[in-house]
């Protein structure tokens, strides 16, 4: 459901996602985007898959970081490099 809002309102989607910093490069690239897309339309898709990206970013992190941190508890899976 996140996507759905990255595609068509990206800040608010980063923004929900938790991600501050990226909000705030997206609201800054929507202004140049919406004007120079006026010239190249391809341009307004720019923020949108910014939002895609950096979501999925950060939920592979998020993953990622949740992998880790079950090994660091529970060891390695069994038979792991045996």
């Amino acid at each position: 459901m996140i996507y759905i809002l990255a595609v068509f309102l990206p800040p608010l989607a980063l923004l929900l996602n938790g991600q501050i910093f990226s909000t705030v490069l997206n609201f800054a690239m929507i202004v140049p985007c919406i004007l120079l897309g006026l010239a190249f339309p391809v341009l307004w898709l720019v923020p949108s898959a910014h939002a895609v990206i950096a979501i999925s970013m950060s939920r592979e992190n998020r993953r990622h970081r949740e992998i880790v941190n079950a090994i660091e508890r529970h060891g390695p899976p069994p038979g792991w490099r045996s």
